[in-house]
């Protein structure tokens, strides 16, 4: 199931960007198509029509198979082709329009910033590559510019914009890799958790099933380790677990597959491994894991014992109960348990994702905008302009740009964690339109080589920034551009219309894929934080929610404590009653205790931990999730007072976990319902 579910939203997500490939590249086929209609008695409007009409059918027929070619290997090349047929057609059609100054010769340069938005990174090198032919074929067969300068400013400008736009959405396509790699990985040990786990042996199913090849899953069990935690603290306990992952991972092979399960369990995924190289393996991480950590372990291959992923699991947590029932087994002495720790290796995974990442691209991307645009404006100026009359004012408004552009890339780290990052950049912003439209004044209006700047930096505005902010923006920078069109110049009204439409679509495009990007990037930040069983707070998740409670409550001066609780003979649940039966218990308590407290985290195994509001009601709320609790399992609760028993997570478990074991005694075994 994990795996068909994964297939199913790559397959959505391929066939998403497939449609919107086909919708970006109709756009200029509906504009050449109302433009052709509108101006009917110039010359070539017949063929033109024609061919505005052909390229929105096979705009039509791209939409329609999206959902097919989604599900091919090919389905990358497929739209690459389709890009590039768009190119041509959008050449062709500023051909016919007379060439790069007319109002379809933006055609080429726009297709490909629509492109950077909804091409994968990895395949955009071949649809840039046609689009320079495409319109260096525009500047060599059209008319002649109006303007000296005009292919190269507009080539490097909308270059500049599809580039950055790229960068963007790399930028963004890593976030979301790493965060779907948190999302997969147990943050104690490194491990695969059950989630990654799922997915990878569902995969591994069917490329098995599919190669004829076996399967093997090996599922292992600490032995006695609750003694650990009860006699050594969780702290011990925690780092023994981080040294079984990682003796787990030196032991196999490199494609192998380990996961940490949930508390003390393990599974083991051996691809390419039959029953007999798989019970080879059992033994040697039996014996690898004796003397630091001594386990019972299972194992099951396909197809052997069971062709499903449920059967295989099945089958190797019987052998695993048997093995435990076959040994004498003893929890590893205090010795063991030290040695054990001083091997421990930090766990975090190395694909770390900060917190502000995506903000402070998101303010970069402007910065660099005007500063690209800027430089590309003094190109031109140095280049062409040596006898413009106002020569002077358009290097001074370029040089302001470059230097705000400057600042706001130097600062934007600081900006991303600033309250006043918003009026800062919406100042920037119109200081940049302003300065923009300024300089296309200058120049001699919109359609003059540097007249197209005010419009470029839309796309990447709302690419990086939330649509309800920058939509206004937009609106008044596309209102001072057509002001300056109107008033400047002569560049006709369907010039106007068509610049302006294109760039809303690219707008529009840009403002979509930011707000799909955005809710993928929510729900992998969900999934990186919460336990994929309980759907409380995982290790990760919890700390960072201490460390903003606790600035929070020292901020407004109230009190804070934490809770660290532990049920009592949960090992006997899963020992008597399967794992099936532990994992409906330890779902049931995180939603007792998510009733009672909003902040409640899994560290793993049945060790819960939760974050109270007011310190001094602390150990009245520990009583009652305490009866609360008693309906189904015993449970030990330790507390520990913020600014009382510890400043920090470290000093407060620590004071919390020793005072659970306080209250433990010798009891009689607690009959679980």
């Amino acid at each position: 199931m994990g795996r068909r579910n994964s297939l199913g939203t790559g397959q959505r997500s391929r066939r998403q960007s497939l449609r919107a490939s086909t919708v970006y590249g109709a756009v200029p086929a509906v504009l050449a198509g109302a433009y052709a209609i509108g101006t009917w008695n110039d010359g070539d409007r017949g063929p033109m029509l024609l061919l505005a009409a052909v390229m929105t059918g096979f705009a039509l027929a791209g939409w329609a198979l999206a959902g097919r070619i989604a599900r091919t290997r090919w389905w990358i090349v497929i739209q690459t082709a389709g890009s590039i047929v768009n190119l041509a057609g959008a050449a062709a059609l500023g051909l016919l329009d007379g060439g790069v100054a007319g109002p379809l010769g933006t055609f080429v340069p726009l297709s490909v910033v629509l492109l950077a938005i909804v091409v994968p990174p990895r395949a955009f090198l071949l649809p840039a590559a046609a689009g320079a032919l495409a319109y260096a074929s525009l500047v060599i067969f059209g008319e002649t510019p109006p303007a000296a300068g005009y292919p190269l400013v507009h080539a490097l400008g909308f270059a500049c914009v599809a580039v950055l736009c790229l960068r963007h959405s790399a930028v963004l396509a890593s976030l979301r890799r790493r965060l779907a790699d948190s999302s997969r990985t147990d943050p104690l040990t490194g491990c695969l958790n059950r989630r990654g786990f799922d997915e990878r042996a569902a995969a591994a199913l069917t490329e098995a099933e599919r190669t004829g090849r076996p399967l093997t899953v090996i599922l292992l069990d600490l032995d006695r380790f609750k003694e650990v935690n009860d006699t050594l603290g969780h702290r011990a306990g925690d780092e023994l677990l981080a040294r079984t992952g990682q003796e787990l991972r030196a032991e196999v092979r490199a494609h192998d597959v380990v996961s940490r399960q949930g508390g003390d369990e393990f599974a083991v995924l051996l691809p390419n491994t039959g029953a007999e190289a798989g019970a080879l393996v059992v033994d040697r991480l039996r014996e690898r894991l004796r003397t630091c950590a001594p386990a019972s372990l299972g194992h099951a291959t396909f197809p052997a014992d069971a062709t499903g992923l449920t059967g295989l699991v099945h089958v190797a947590d019987q052998r695993l109960y048997r093995d435990k029932a076959s040994r004498d087994r003893r929890a590893p002495s205090a010795e063991a348990v030290a040695g054990a720790r001083t091997g421990v290796r930090s766990a975090s995974p190395a694909r770390s994702v900060a917190a502000l990442e995506r903000r402070r691209h998101s303010i970069a991307d402007p910065g660099w905008m005007s500063i690209t645009q800027t430089c590309v404006a003094m190109l031109y100026i140095a280049l062409f302009a040596n006898d413009h009359p106002h020569r002077a004012g358009m290097v001074a408004l370029s040089v302001w740009g470059f230097l705000t552009g400057l600042a706001v890339v130097a600062r934007a780290d600081w900006l991303s964690r600033s309250r006043l990052a918003r009026p800062l950049m919406l100042a920037f912003a119109a200081s940049s339109f302003l300065s923009c439209a300024a300089v296309a004044t200058l120049d001699g209006g919109v359609d003059q080589p540097l007249g197209v700047g005010v419009l470029l930096s839309i796309p990447l505005l709302v690419l990086g920034m939330r649509p309800e902010v920058t939509g206004p923006i937009a609106v008044v920078a596309g209102a001072v551009w057509m002001l300056v069109g109107v008033l400047v110049g002569d560049p006709g009204g369907w010039y106007l219309a068509i610049q302006l439409l294109g760039t809303a679509t690219a707008a529009v495009a840009c403002a979509v894929q930011g707000r799909a990007a955005a809710r993928q990037r929510r729900m992998l930040t969900r999934l990186s934080r919460v336990d994929v069983l309980t759907e409380v707070l995982n290790r990760r998740g919890f700390d960072e929610r201490f460390a903003a409670e606790v600035a929070d409550a020292r901020r407004t001066g109230r009190g804070a404590a934490l809770l660290v609780l532990d049920l009592d003979d949960f090992k006997t649940v899963n020992d008597t009653q399967g794992h099936a039966a532990g994992d409906r218990l330890l779902r049931w308590v995180a939603l007792t205790l998510r009733a009672e407290v909003d902040a409640v985290g899994r560290l793993g195994g049945d060790e819960f931990v939760a974050l109270v509001d007011d310190g001094t009601d602390a150990f009245a709320v520990a009583d009652r999730l305490r009866t609360r609790l008693a309906a189904r399992t015993g449970a030990s609760i330790g507390v520990a007072v913020l600014d009382v028993d510890g400043d920090d997570f470290d000093s407060l478990y620590a004071v919390a976990d020793a005072r659970l074991y306080q209250q433990k005694k010798p009891r009689k075994r607690y009959a679980h319902r």
